[in-house]
Order: C-alpha cells, then structure tokens, then sequence
C-alpha cells in the first residue's frame, strides 16, 4: 500500500471511530430518555441526516448498523442513494419538497415526511406509480403561528391531507412528522403534535408513525411519544463537510 492509500485508510478508520462514539452517545440519550418516560427504546428509530456528508458517511454509519438514513435536498440524496444503493437502507426525504422533485424523489425514498399540500400527494402518487414502487408519505404538522419558509399544514387541515394520501394511488399514510418552533420549548409543541397523532389515528389506525426531535430535543421529543428521530450534527458533526 502506497503513502497515499495508507493515509486515506487511516482517515477512514478515524471517521468510523468518530461516527462509533457519536453513535453510541446518541444510543446512551435515547435509553436515557426512555428509560424518563417509561418507553421502550425498541420503540424509536433512529434516522441519521446526512445532509451535506458524503456517501463514504454513510457507509461507515450502515457499517456500525444504522438502517435509516435521511436526506432533505433531491439534488444531492438522489447521487448518494445511487452510489449506496447495495446497502440495505430505508432512505428518508425529511426536507421540504418541491413539487417538481416529486418523481426523482420517489425513485429512491422509501418514506417522505414532508407532505403538506394536496398537490405534492398527486405529484408523489404519479410518481411512485411511474416508478412501480409504494411510498410512505407523514403528513407535515406546522406547530407554530408564523413559520415562513419552515413548510407544514395547519392541524386543522391534516385530517383532509391524510385522506388524500390514504387514497392516493401509490402512496400509504405512515403518521405526522414536524420540526419544533425555533428558539421555544418544544415540549408543547410535541405534545400538540402528539394529540393530532392521537386524532389522527383514530381514523387511520395503521399511521403510527410521529417523526419529531432532532439532536437538541430528542429528549422532550421521545417524552411527548415520538417514534421517529432525525439525528444530523448529534452523528455527524457540525455541517462543514463538503459533499465528495
């Protein structure tokens, strides 16, 4: 082995034993915090976002036996689903989509969180139709007044979104998903989204999913009844990298 190859070997083996402690953190925060509200960590899955890693990330993560893996921009999760298509991952889109995306982005996402207009439930369905595949589509729940930019349907307009895509040819309803309001406790507002859960399930039975909590509330997340965490910095480390 060349200088070379025994240097880009050892910055690998370094990022493993980085991402393997980070991961074992994050494990050590879920169990913790289950073990607070009286839960099952079987219960949750962990995501790890890798926005704006590279593909090697997540192989190294695959390696260290994470299965979900999600992405929030099409333009850079269809080239990184491609390259790690031989790996058995279920690929989350967790940002906001662009109806335009919706047929690249039902190629390769096995589940999408971020559905809150009636016309990205059509463009998704004509999509995964075109694609022969099913995906499972979280209603997006705005739980703030004023979130410009953030995405989400009012909770008094999920019920209608999720019969939408409960009917949708195509596509299977999973739950809800929302980010909590920036610079607030975000306990209250996963505990709204946990009672619109509750609601919604009442008429889905099947949509069980609640995608909440991120690497600075996971804990308040998981209390409120999460069973779906997107983890990026917590795994990854700040958002510097360059995608490669």
């Amino acid at each position: 082995m060349d200088h070379a190859s025994s240097a880009a070997a050892a910055g690998i083996e370094a990022r493993r034993r980085e991402l393997a402690a980070n991961l074992d953190k994050v494990r050590r925060r879920i169990a913790a915090a289950c073990a607070a509200a009286g839960r099952d960590p079987e219960q949750i899955t962990l995501i790890a976002v890798t926005k704006t890693f590279p593909a090697s990330d997540v192989r190294l993560l695959a390696g260290l036996g994470v299965a979900h893996v999600g992405e929030n921009r099409d333009q850079e999760a269809a080239p990184k689903a491609a390259q790690c298509a031989d790996l058995p991952l279920t690929w989350h889109f967790v940002g906001q989509l662009q109806t335009n995306k919706a047929r690249s982005v039902a190629r390769y996402a096995d589940v999408v969180h971020s559905v809150d207009r009636s016309r990205l439930v059509s463009a998704l369905s004509a999509g995964a139709l075109r694609a022969g595949r099913t995906l499972r589509c979280l209603v997006q729940v705005s739980l703030e007044e004023h979130a410009e930019g953030r995405g989400g349907a009012a909770p008094e307009r999920v019920p209608e979104l999720a019969a939408q895509i409960a009917s949708a040819e195509g596509l299977e309803l999973g739950g809800v998903m929302a980010v909590a309001p920036l610079g607030a406790d975000p306990a209250p507002a996963f505990e709204r989204l946990a009672q619109v859960a509750a609601e919604l399930r009442a008429e889905h039975p099947a949509a069980t999913i609640i995608s909440a909590g991120m690497s600075g509330d996971l804990e308040q997340a998981i209390a409120c009844g999460a069973t779906h965490l997107r983890i990026g910095t917590a795994l990854l480390g700040g958002r510097n990298a360059i995608v490669r």
